[in-house]
């Protein structure tokens, strides 16, 4: 996977590329040519965004945008009929603010590094049609975010 990184530090950088390399061969979406963009922004950006795209006017942790219409148990092997014409898929984006993940890593105990990992997965998730509104979707979708977690020792608190 190729990732678009956007205000991401290069301190994160390379946990993410980790992150998601694993996210994909758990989920089974390791296909070649996707790419996906990532975005650290302000506080007031991320509000703007909510408000915008879900009439929230509230800042949030991360949101993200597919660009695909995958339900899980889909995956992006369903959707070869969408790649570019220069070969790629886009699958969407995910916009995180850190400073709101610092704030949750001090309420959580556990390291920054550790929630902005989760949070940047828990975006890539729902682009790859994972969601958490059900109960038992929550539960597929959190002992998926831990395996993958937890497979790099990223352990909460």
């Amino acid at each position: 996977m190729d990732i678009n990184f956007e205000g991401v530090g290069h301190k994160y950088r390379k946990l993410i590329k980790e992150i998601y390399q694993k996210a994909l061969e758990v989920t089974g979406n390791n296909i070649e040519n996707t790419w996906v963009t990532i975005s650290f922004v302000k506080k007031e950006r991320i509000q703007e965004l909510n408000n915008l795209y879900r009439k929230v006017d509230k800042a949030t942790d991360v949101l993200s945008f597919p660009m695909l219409d995958i339900v899980f148990p889909q995956t992006l092997n369903d959707f070869k009929n969408e790649y570019s014409p220069d070969g790629s898929l886009y699958i969407g984006d995910v916009v995180i603010c850190p400073k709101i993940a610092k704030v949750q890593a001090k309420t959580y105990k556990h390291s920054k590094k550790r929630e902005i990992g989760f949070l940047a997965l828990h975006g890539l998730l729902h682009i790859l049609g994972y969601d958490h509104i059900e109960a038992e979707d929550e539960k597929i979708m959190m002992e998926a975010s831990s395996k993958i977690l937890e497979s790099l020792g990223l352990k909460r608190g």
